[in-house]
């Protein structure tokens, strides 16, 4: 039998078996023995780990051998195209052939994952006989060693033995990792830790398009500094003794209210709180978050930005509007629309926007719109162009109102549009439109 047979159904299910403790009394039981397996952490870096079989089981623990540092030497006469890849790159050294005796010389560690039990009873005795931790994909019972279902987050790594039921390691595994993930499983540190900051994208308003490692901060956090526009509902979910701050009710005296804000961020960092800046959409666009990042640094304060998902395309997408459409558009603009055309401080080429095939978005600007609309056909833009306005995107309160550029300043008016909203112009209005339930 080929030594990378253990690809087959048969031999798959029989790895599942082994590696994680098949056949055994009690859950965790070493194999045999009745006795609960060890669980240890094994420091693989620059030590010699030898595989042998380069099917399918191999494919799967091979990566993270690769990521432990782990010398590793794959024996095979043969191995998947991915396997076969990761001797290409130069991440093992792989020997073309079968087993033979002595090539677990100087090996901590074996990984036997072929479908010839001949070889597997072979290198088991020489891995005893060297002392040497050897995993049997195809038999626990003879095997020295077990692998857990693993899983890792920020450093944390989730190792998992029920012994007869590795369906359940795996989901047991997959619940704890994704807790510590999402923050839904709070694991505070203990450990001192210098002033920190985090300006975190909360996305649209929905809570659950939040980026996972946004989530987990805010479950790490002391001080959380909202904006109204981000996700309140999260702001329910923190324990009692993390203080909320309304970024619109901080006092804001005699400074600016970016100013105050700043001050706040540095204030509680200063004090050893761990800060999060909970902000709408992307810290970035329109969000002031690389100011509150220069002052930051201006304080000499760490912080890191946790980027967002914008509103600029995720409130259309909810609307079954696609910023872009093969056919329709190549491109798509986002632009602020709180200072009107005609304003002195607006940056905004409308005369050029006007001329773009493409789509535009537009934020912040339900009660300037009028103007807009006004400047694009003044500029060349069709009055007819499809527009849509898009209130509440993303939560429970979503609602979508279509007009044209010419009929956009009414609308708004007689279907009282408010902000938050986002606005889009241009053909794929109109394909949005033919999606059902859109």
């Amino acid at each position: 039998m080929a030594e990378h047979s253990e690809g087959t159904p048969q031999a798959e299910h029989q790895a599942a078996r082994g590696e994680h403790g098949a056949r055994t009394g009690r859950p965790g039981q070493a194999a045999g023995t009745g006795q609960p397996a060890y669980p240890v952490g094994l420091r693989l870096s620059g030590r010699r780990v030898v595989v042998i079989g380069g099917g399918q089981v191999a494919q799967r623990r091979l990566p993270a051998l690769v990521a432990a540092g782990a010398d590793i030497t794959l024996i095979s006469p043969s191995a998947t195209a991915s396997v076969e890849a990761m001797a290409e790159a130069g991440e093992i050294s792989w020997t073309k052939r079968r087993y033979e005796d002595g090539d677990l010389a100087d090996a901590w560690y074996a990984l036997v994952a072929t479908g010839d039990p001949v070889a597997n009873e072979a290198v088991s005795a020489e891995a005893e006989r060297t002392r040497t931790w050897c995993v049997r994909s195809d038999d626990a019972e003879a095997a020295t060693a077990w692998t857990p279902a693993t899983g890792r987050s920020e450093g944390v790594t989730v190792a998992v033995l029920t012994g007869t039921d590795p369906r359940r390691s795996a989901a047991v595994r997959d619940a704890i990792v994704e807790g510590l993930r999402d923050g839904s499983l709070v694991a505070p540190q203990h450990r001192s830790r210098a002033p920190f900051v985090a300006l975190v994208g909360g996305g649209p308003g929905d809570p659950d398009l939040i980026t996972v490692r946004g989530r987990r901060l805010l479950a790490e956090a002391d001080v959380v500094i909202a904006d109204r526009l981000g996700p309140r509902d999260l702001l329910d979910e923190l324990p009692p003794h993390v203080q909320v701050i309304d970024a619109a009710k901080i006092p804001y005296g005699r400074f600016m209210a970016q100013e105050a804000i700043n001050n706040a961020l540095i204030e509680h960092a200063k004090a050893g709180k761990s800060v999060v800046r909970l902000k709408g959409g992307d810290p970035f666009v329109f969000g002031r978050g690389m100011e509150e990042a220069q002052a930051l640094a201006e304080a000499g304060i760490p912080c890191t930005v946790v980027p967002g998902i914008s509103s600029s395309i995720s409130v259309p997408g909810a609307a079954g509007i696609p910023v872009t459409h093969r056919g329709v558009a190549h491109e798509f603009t986002v632009v602020s629309g709180h200072v009107a055309p005609d304003d002195e401080r607006s940056l905004v080429d409308w005369q050029s926007l006007a001329k773009l095939r493409g789509t535009l978005v537009i934020l912040m600007g339900v009660d300037k719109i009028g103007a807009i609309a006004e400047a694009l056909i003044a500029h060349g833009k069709s009055p007819r162009t499809p527009l849509a306005l898009i209130q509440e995107g993303t939560t429970a309160a979503q609602r979508r109102v279509d007009a044209t550029l010419a009929t956009v300043a009414d609308a708004v008016r007689t279907h009282d549009v408010r902000p938050p909203a986002v606005i889009v112009i241009g053909d794929v209005v109109a394909v949005g439109a033919e999606q059902p339930g859109s």
